[in-house]
């Protein structure tokens, strides 16, 4: 399946034109992560964004030289928002739980488009923030349980 038709079939892209599936695509590569590996590092420059194909990926944030998991994602989620903030460098880990196959976006030359093209950018970024603030609620429900286990 092409990237483009991947593209339209994911629920947070769906909404958008064809033409700024496209757009997106042209910007995209697949990539292969075995389990264990990377897909991002805390503190590596963010310069791209990932919609997961296949298996699951471990969110984590670093806490006293370890890592806290956060959250599991998997096929349809999309992965990855310090691409959108400067100094577009990532703020937690994603390690693949099991073997991983992503979409990644070329962030700069997502942020161009988007620059160049405000009708694009507003419709990507409407895709997107819905899905950041449910990242975002996960988090702090995950950090709040952490809390009440420490305090007990």
């Amino acid at each position: 399946m092409t990237i483009a038709r991947t593209l339209g079939s994911s629920p947070t892209f769906a909404p958008l034109a064809e033409l700024h599936l496209e757009r997106l695509a042209g910007a995209a590569r697949r990539r292969h992560v075995e389990a264990g590996g990377y897909v991002l590092r805390d503190g590596d420059p963010a310069d791209s964004f990932y919609l997961i194909e296949r298996g699951h990926v471990t969110l984590a944030v670093p806490v006293d030289g370890t890592e806290l998991p956060i959250e599991t994602v998997g096929p349809g989620d999309v992965l990855g928002w310090s691409w959108m903030f400067p100094p577009y460098r990532w703020h937690l880990s994603a390690r693949a739980a099991s073997p991983v196959d992503v979409i990644a976006f070329d962030a700069a030359g997502i942020r161009f488009a988007c620059d160049r093209d405000p009708a694009f950018g507003y419709a990507l970024h409407q895709a997107l923030v819905p899905v950041l603030a449910e990242r975002l609620q996960a988090t702090r429900r995950r950090l709040l349980d952490v809390a009440a286990n420490v305090a007990q």
